[in-house]
């Protein structure tokens, strides 16, 4: 049974990154809206090779994600099959699912805007406030999850990601990759 704590987080992305039109579901439209508000906030174009290349991966995962978490195969993710399946990760992290992965690795170089290797508060602020977090907190949710490093990598981003779905510790620097400071 997922803890209240782990529910609030799981809910959090949910509705902050996946639930683009707050319907209360997930479908695929959400997706291509996720690939198009992405797309403006690095000013590419729908002819663009990185905003086909942004669609395509958004759509890879909503194929994975569909497969795995629509129980009853309406087409939806319900808040309810999202909690369930990440709660399934929690129990075993190290069998993740392909989409799982891929969508950690788009986070990770969506936020390098740099392209350097490494996530820094700019960048990492940056991508939050276009998808409406505060600026402000996000600034300090990075503070938290780089525990006072001016960056993080991408082998430490994989542990934080983990860190995420698993963890019950509210202080754990996990908690804040999504942006929210605290929950």
């Amino acid at each position: 049974m997922v803890s209240d704590f782990r529910k609030k987080k799981l809910l959090h992305l949910f509705n902050k990154f996946f639930d683009r039109d707050g319907s209360g579901s997930v479908d695929r439209k959400d997706f291509e809206q996720a690939a198009e508000n992405i797309s403006k906030l690095r000013g590419w174009k729908q002819g663009d090779a990185k905003y086909k290349e942004t669609l395509d991966t958004l759509l890879k995962v909503w194929d994975g994600l569909q497969s795995v978490a629509d129980a009853n195969k309406d087409g939806e993710v319900t808040a309810d099959e999202w909690v369930s399946m990440w709660e399934a990760y929690a129990k075993n992290p190290s069998s993740a699912y392909d989409w799982q992965n891929q969508y950690c690795k788009f986070i990770f170089q969506l936020e390098d805007a740099s392209n350097d290797g490494a996530i820094d508060s700019e960048e990492f602020s940056t991508v939050y406030a276009s998808f409406g977090l505060n600026k402000d907190e996000a600034v300090a949710a990075f503070q938290k999850m780089a525990k006072g490093k001016a960056n993080v990598s991408w082998p430490e981003f994989q542990e934080l990601w983990k860190e995420y779905f698993v963890t019950e510790d509210p202080n754990a620097p996990g908690n804040f990759i999504f942006g929210r400071s605290s929950f």
